[in-house]
């Protein structure tokens, strides 16, 4: 009876902090004996017990940090900046764990019954950490300043369908070119963070609406902020300061964790994953979820200009050897288009490509390649275990007679001196809430970050008919068709979905597993709390 209590008691413990989701907590109380309604009625009174505690200061070790980055927004790359700008910065819209629409500055959302025309009532009295609250003005400032080409705006794909943008007192419409009944998920993307005056001025000032101020920005090395006292939103912002340190080197990171120097570490190498869960006061949490780790190749320079060799290669990598070797099974196989079952819409049915050293020796020939060495460009940051996963794609490309070779660049200046400059290289994608948004910032032809280089009009075309289709059976196909299009014709070899694998410490609460996004959406430090 004892040891019933003593487990009773730890798992009301855990619930208190955060630590176990309210099913976890029911199936297991349940199967203990305990009613559904009692162990509900626990779970509540449990979670009440523990209101998030203030004060402290909240410390990230994160890879994925270079010299050159900057808090201008429009041009954040890699996860570093992500999580800088998800600190000081404040959206119209983001998205909830489980996929809802959580309205921030926009308080209200409302559309035209063929969503070719939205409005977003503007939050009142939301303050900048510079003093002044945000204005429609300023958010049509900054959706403007998104739609310049050259601002370099990872966002450039998603607000170039906006046609006309109008503010009215306290309320923006937009106007678009073709009805998107997902546009308020579009709104959600982290490089439109709303600026005074849309940042026009000094896009880079890191001053925006959201729960911390920047303080020290030494990029490549720290970032730390204090609380912004007026921040609109008690639910969120619970430590005094955040501290983010760059570490990305994966020894250096984990050790930081298992020492306390450090609550929060992104990016676990798969490989000490077991070893960590026995580490006492740290925690794994890896969560399946939209991400993917890819090698991309530019459609518009030879080699691969010419699809046979394209072909060639998505036939040459070893999917399930990478998903276990590199991923130690967190994770699953790709299939050379960026969307899995976690989308909506998805369509299972699509063939899954598998190694075929046979044929894609075949669509080698076909090609008519010199036999000279192909390129792929890596780095260690690319994404955990890169260096490896190409190594082993050059192995398994070698073996089918493509003469691939792994060239290893420098983690600093990897996403600005490699990705979407060099024609072949080691890359990852986040994922995106819906279809849309992730086809609308990397495939359609005009998207700045097309790192492809992928232009089909028939895509596009499909593109477009798909958001304002209202029929979910013809959207569904209107997708299909378009993943078809990526898979067998595009640039993209993707051979795995990650799950983002996080290491924390127990000294941190309010921790809640989130699909959209690595380290709770890039909002774990400013969600969570010192237990």
């Amino acid at each position: 009876m004892n040891d019933k209590h003593n487990q009773l008691d730890w798992m009301v413990a855990q619930a208190a902090k955060g630590r176990m989701t309210r099913r976890e907590f029911v199936g297991r109380t349940t199967a203990m004996g305990i009613s559904a309604g009692l162990a509900s009625a626990l779970f509540g009174k449990a979670a009440l017990a523990d209101e998030p505690k203030k004060g402290g200061v909240i410390k990230l070790g994160m890879s994925g940090g270079e010299s050159t980055n900057s808090l201008d927004p429009a041009i954040a790359l890699s996860e570093v900046p992500y999580q800088v700008n998800m600190t000081w910065g404040e959206m119209l819209c983001d998205v909830h764990p489980d996929g809802t629409l959580d309205l921030r500055i926009a308080e209200e959302v409302s559309s035209s019954p063929d969503a070719t025309e939205w409005k977003f009532k503007i939050r009142s009295g939301v303050e900048y950490h510079g003093g002044g609250t945000v204005t429609a003005e300023d958010v049509v400032a900054t959706l403007k300043r998104h739609t310049d080409e050259k601002s370099q705006s990872g966002a450039l794909g998603i607000v170039q369908g906006i046609t006309d943008m109008k503010a009215e007192g306290d309320m923006v419409t937009l106007k678009l070119n073709a009805a998107n009944a997902d546009l308020p998920y579009l709104m959600a993307d982290y490089h439109l963070m709303i600026q005074p005056g849309g940042g026009v001025d000094n896009p880079a000032a890191g001053i925006g609406a959201g729960p911390y101020q920047v303080v020290v920005n030494e990029p490549g090395v720290r970032h730390t902020f204090k609380k912004h006292a007026n921040y609109f939103d008690s639910t969120i912002g619970h430590a005094d300061e955040i501290e983010i340190l760059v570490i990305n080197d994966n020894t250096a990171r984990t050790a930081a964790l298992q020492s306390g120097q450090i609550h929060m570490i992104n990016r676990v190498d798969p490989k000490i994953v077991e070893l960590l869960k026995g580490v006492a006061g740290v925690q794994i949490k890896a969560v399946a979820g939209r991400g993917h780790y890819v090698f991309i190749m530019h459609c518009d320079k030879a080699p691969f200009d010419n699809n046979d060799m394209r072909m060639a290669l998505k036939l040459a990598i070893n999917r399930e050897e990478m998903v276990q070797k590199i991923l130690g099974g967190l994770g699953s196989v790709g299939n050379d288009f960026p969307i899995n079952a976690a989308y909506p819409l998805f369509d299972n049915t699509i063939e899954q490509r598998t190694f075929d050293p046979a044929k894609a020796a075949e669509h080698y020939k076909a090609s008519g390649h010199d036999g000279s060495p192909i390129i792929l460009r890596t780095a260690p940051g690319a994404f955990p275990g890169a260096v490896d996963a190409a190594n082993l794609f050059a192995a398994s490309a070698n073996a089918a007679g493509i003469p691939l070779q792994v060239k290893l660049e420098p983690d600093d200046g990897y996403w600005s001196n490699v990705w979407n400059v060099e024609p072949f290289c080691a890359s990852y994608w986040g994922g995106r809430p819906v279809q849309d948004q992730m086809y609308s910032t990397a495939y359609l032809s005009t998207a700045d970050w097309n790192d492809t280089k992928f232009k089909n009009a028939r895509f596009d075309e499909l593109l477009l008919a798909a958001r304002g289709e209202l029929d979910e059976a013809k959207r569904k196909a209107e997708y299909s068709e378009m993943a078809h299009i990526v898979r067998d014709e595009g640039g993209l070899i993707l051979p795995m979905f990650n799950d983002f694998v996080a290491g924390v410490s127990d000294a941190i609460a309010g921790w809640v597993d989130d699909p959209n996004g690595e380290l709770m959406n890039g909002r774990a430090q400013v969600k969570c709390w010192l237990a």
